[in-house]
């Protein structure tokens, strides 16, 4: 397999779109998300589309010790990972006394733990060969705190942080790490959050065009890419100057569903 990405939660939205942009560009796949119909489907278009390999792998990632087992099937394939793109992520509203803690800690597994120990997994060969690329899908959510999504943002705070420490560490060893930030996506994300009707998530962008921006970034060795100008404006150069309450208040704003 050449120039072989390995993309998490690739059955659908950012994850999806990536593959298809990764094998347009005649590079092998391997595939992860729990999905095994949805794999098998994109699986096929792909290898008929692109005339590229691609490798599927069944796996819950909020599952601990699920990191481990992708790393083993890769391994016992004999598959070089040259792109790690670590794309798979849940959200969840509500106060977080209110919520399920097993839905937080499966959320903080599979945002987090996961995407920690598959990097530390595939990182190590990368380094071996002095080669490699590392996306990370975080999100704008990292870049402040989240009433209402308060575990949610505080994973994607830690992708970044994490992202951006560990690019630091390896930019001199041929390997760079990118984080993707992209606002709110037109993907099943809501839905599969309960999320739908939040103020913030009325409409957003496409996954295509977030693929695009994150895959470009990757390519070019970025640290850090935000989709939309406007928030990476915000972000960047309002947030950090505003107050500590007002953000919270704005931010809190941004996650409330109307009545």
């Amino acid at each position: 397999m050449q120039n072989t990405a390995l993309i998490t939660g690739a059955s659908s939205g950012i994850g999806k779109e990536l593959a298809e942009l990764h094998a347009s560009k005649g590079g092998s796949l391997v595939l992860v998300a729990r999905s095994q119909d949805k794999l098998l489907s994109i699986q096929q278009e792909l290898q008929e589309k692109h005339k590229v390999s691609v490798e599927i792998i069944i796996s819950d990632l909020s599952q601990d010790g699920s990191a481990q087992k992708v790393f083993e099937a890769t391994q016992a394939k004999g598959i070089d990972v040259d792109i790690l793109i670590n794309n798979a992520g849940v959200g969840g509203h509500g106060k977080f006394h209110e919520r399920n803690l097993a839905e937080e800690e499966a959320m903080m597994q599979l945002n987090m733990r996961s995407l920690t120990q598959l990097t530390h997994l595939y990182l190590q060969p990368m380094v071996a060969r002095r080669s490699g690329k590392i996306l990370n899908v975080a999100s704008t959510a990292g870049f402040l705190p989240g009433p209402l999504q308060a575990v949610y943002f505080a994973t994607k705070a830690y992708v970044l942080s994490f992202s951006q420490a560990l690019a630091e560490e390896v930019k001199d060893l041929g390997i760079s790490i990118t984080a993707l930030c992209p606002g709110y996506v037109e993907t099943n994300f809501a839905a599969a959050g309960n999320l739908e009707g939040v103020n913030a998530f009325q409409k957003g962008a496409t996954p295509q065009s977030v693929a695009k921006c994150g895959y470009k970034a990757m390519e070019k060795g970025r640290l850090v890419a935000i989709n939309e100008a406007r928030l990476s404006f915000l972000l960047n150069w309002i947030i950090p100057l505003m107050p500590r309450k007002l953000i919270l208040k704005f931010a809190r704003h941004a996650m409330e569903k109307p009545d």
